[in-house]
């Protein structure tokens, strides 16, 4: 039987990448009571690295979107894995944290992490709305274009 949430990603032609085993000292989520946390994710499709550069030199700001995006599918794909397969367990985003890999003249990092944020808003409606950051860095880990983790509330 499929869930509320993969039937909405069916709906929404969005297929989820494999969970991404970490790259370093640490793990890919822990969970506190309801709060699951979620590791940065970066631009992997399934072991694959996409986006590799700055936003603003060698990515538009909507590619900058995009890569966005497909760190918010990563971490999805992580929060599946920690809930058993059932990302109808998550009752709210609560907050995304967004990095830009930028140069010092680049000013529209919430632009580029909206990528993120309007695909929980798609997935989640109402309870995808999240408080947020989103910052630029001048490089991030194996210069991709951008990084993002979350914080979700589970059941």
């Amino acid at each position: 039987m499929t869930g509320r949430i993969d039937a909405r990603l069916a709906e929404l032609g969005i297929e989820l990448p494999q969970a991404a085993a970490p790259v370093a000292a640490y793990v890919p989520y822990t969970r506190s009571g309801n709060t699951l946390y979620i590791s940065g994710q970066v631009t992997v499709w399934n072991g694959e690295r996409k986006f590799v550069g700055k936003v603003g030199q060698d990515f538009t700001v909507e590619q900058g979107k995009e890569a966005a995006r497909l760190c918010a599918l990563n971490i999805l794909a992580q929060a599946k894995a920690a809930l058993g397969g059932d990302l109808d367990r998550v009752t709210r985003v609560l907050r995304l944290g967004g990095f830009v890999n930028s140069g010092a003249d680049f000013h529209d990092h919430p632009l580029v992490i909206n990528g993120a944020s309007e695909l929980m808003r798609d997935v989640f409606g109402e309870a995808g709305q999240h408080a947020r950051a989103a910052v630029g860095a001048p490089s991030l880990p194996g210069n991709v274009a951008v990084e993002v983790d979350a914080i979700l509330e589970v059941a």
